[in-house]
C-alpha cells in the first residue's frame, strides 16, 4: 500500500534542503527563496541570520501579491526557530493579511510540503540552514 499523497506534478514539491541551498521540484535554488505551489522565487532579503530584522511590506510583495491567494505563510528561519514578534505579527497581518508560522527551515519546509499534499494554498519563505 501506497501512503504517500498525490501531489499534481506541477506543483513546486520541496525534494530536499542543505546548507545553503534547496531542490524544489528538481531545480536547486540557493540562498533564500519564496517557494508557491505554482512557483520558486529567489527571494531579496538580506540572509542575516534574522529573518525578522529584514522583512518588510517589500521583501513580502509575491506573498501578497500571489494568483491565487496565499492562506497559509510559514517562515523558514535558518538553522534554528526564531519566534515572529507580535508587533511583526500584526504588521504583517495588516501588510499582507496573514498571521506567519515561524519555524526552523527544515519543519517549515516538511510542514510546507504536507500543506501542499493537502490541497491548501500555502507559501514557505525560507532562509537557508
Amino acid at each position: 500500500m501506497d501512503i504517500t499523497p498525490l501531489i499534481p506534478e506541477d506543483r513546486q514539491v520541496i525534494d530536499s534542503y542543505g546548507p545553503g541551498r534547496f531542490q524544489i521540484a528538481g531545480v536547486v535554488y540557493t540562498g533564500p527563496v519564496l517557494v508557491f505551489p505554482n512557483a520558486v522565487l529567489t527571494w531579496d532579503v538580506a540572509d542575516s541570520g534574522d529573518i525578522f530584522s529584514a522583512l518588510d511590506p517589500a521583501t513580502l510583495g509575491a506573498v501578497a501579491g500571489a494568483n491565487p491567494a496565499i492562506e497559509v505563510l510559514l517562515f523558514g528561519t535558518g538553522a534554528k526557530t526564531e519566534f515572529v514578534r507580535p508587533s511583526l505579527k500584526a504588521s504583517v497581518k495588516q501588510s499582507i493579511g496573514l498571521m506567519p508560522d515561524a519555524m526552523e527551515t527544515g519543519a517549515a519546509c516538511r510542514t510546507y510540503n504536507i500543506l501542499l499534499a493537502e490541497g491548501r494554498r500555502v507559501a514557505a519563505a525560507l532562509l537557508p540552514l
